[in-house]
């Protein structure tokens, strides 16, 4: 995760929305196809700045109304996690806004969020469902995604997390609320192709790991792949749920060596966000550097959410990896890159600068990338190319 393979001067050819070559700018001069062709090529001077793959966010909750700002207040006051949530808020609190709203309204708040995830070099962005907890609603939710998806030029990964929490009408009889996810949700969402990956929250306070296996086994069924909350507030063991090849375990706070060992003899990656940690106030953000030097493949991501990490940037969670998780840059590259577009299953299209795959870049108006973290809470992406999409200056 350390060898980023970086160019000096380097210049890269896009054409037809995929990266044809790259190379340095001395040579590109002296090709002859480019040499017959400058004239209908469109040249990006990226002179004294970096170039970077585009970001793969690969774990966001997009689909919501408002901000929760009753649970930032709590929170401050010394309220916990677990409080807030039997107090009302929480996920719950993002549930009725979701039922009452309209798909096309749902649609519009993605799309914003796509667009200043681009602002700040995110090509490549997972997006779950999770705030509507009825079949109605979660199928309006991943509608939206897709209507959102459609008008914008990066690529969208939609995942069903009709698994989030049990919902209040379902208080003390979840088993009821996750046959519904498995008999009536997954099966509808499969059918319509309306998601790729299939996701639950496995921790206190939202679903056992018994029931998140039921869930896995209804996706495999209907030939889903799975990804799932894992370990962020408590610990729970991993090994039942590596025969489904879960793409990826997200947060993993809490993870003991056992689990550690054998992610590493995996693809199954460990996506951080430590986000969360740093917007929850938290002291302790998971491990990192023991992950990485386990062999485990880690990919960072925003969870860019109403509650507990209200963030689109990037840029701030490799920040908050280098400085609180430590994290070496090159590392933070590699995990918000390439290691984000394994955590999809599409990092042999997206996550770096190579020939063949979709022409998704992120130029920052810095001299070293390591600047990229370095300047948190500030956006020096100056430009970003979208599977060859060329927008207007940021």
């Amino acid at each position: 995760m350390k060898e980023l393979g970086i160019i000096e001067g380097g210049a890269v050819l896009c054409l037809n929305g995929k990266i044809a070559a790259v190379g340095t700018t001395k040579d590109a001069l002296r090709d002859a196809w480019l040499k017959k062709n400058r004239g209908n090529v469109t040249e990006i001077d990226c002179a004294g700045q970096v170039v970077l793959p585009g970001f793969v966010d690969s774990h966001t909750h997009p689909v919501f109304v408002e901000p929760r700002l009753v649970d930032f207040e709590k929170r401050i006051e010394g309220a916990s996690y677990e409080e807030i949530a039997a107090a009302g808020g929480g996920i719950r609190s993002s549930v009725e806004p979701v039922r009452k709203a309209s798909k096309g309204a749902l649609a519009a708040k993605v799309a914003a969020a796509l667009e200043e995830m681009a602002a700040h070099g995110t090509t490549t962005v997972e997006a779950k469902s999770g705030y509507g907890l009825t079949v109605e609603s979660e199928l309006k939710s991943l509608e939206a995604i897709r209507e959102a998806a459609s008008r914008w030029p990066g690529t969208v990964v939609a995942t069903l997390l009709g698994a989030h929490v049990v919902p209040n009408e379902f208080q003390g009889c979840s088993q009821k609320y996750v046959e519904i996810v498995c008999k009536e949700m997954i099966p509808r969402v499969a059918r319509r192709k309306l998601a790729q990956f299939v996701d639950a929250f496995c921790d206190k306070g939202a679903f056992t790991p018994e029931e998140t296996e039921q869930v896995f086994e209804a996706a495999a069924k209907h030939g889903l792949r799975v990804r799932a909350h894992m370990g962020q507030l408590s610990e729970s063991a991993l090994s039942p749920f590596l025969r489904f090849s879960p793409a990826s375990f997200d947060h993993m706070d809490h993870v003991n060596e056992n689990d550690v060992q054998q992610m590493a003899k995996r693809d199954t990656v460990a996506t951080l966000l430590p986000g969360a940690n740093y917007f929850l106030g938290l002291k302790e953000y998971p491990n990192a550097i023991r992950l990485i030097d386990a062999g485990v493949p880690v990919a960072l991501a925003t969870d860019y959410n109403p509650g507990t990490s209200p963030t689109v940037s990037m840029p701030m969670a490799m920040s908050l990896a280098c400085t609180h998780m430590k994290m070496s840059p090159a590392e933070a590259v590699a995990a918000a890159t390439i290691n984000g577009a394994w955590a999809l299953r599409l990092a042999q299209q997206k996550g770096s600068i190579e020939p063949g795959k979709d022409a998704d870049l992120a130029i920052f108006s810095v001299k070293d990338y390591r600047e990229v973290p370095y300047w948190f809470g500030a956006n020096h992406c100056a430009l970003t190319v979208l599977n060859g999409m060329v927008p207007s200056r940021q």
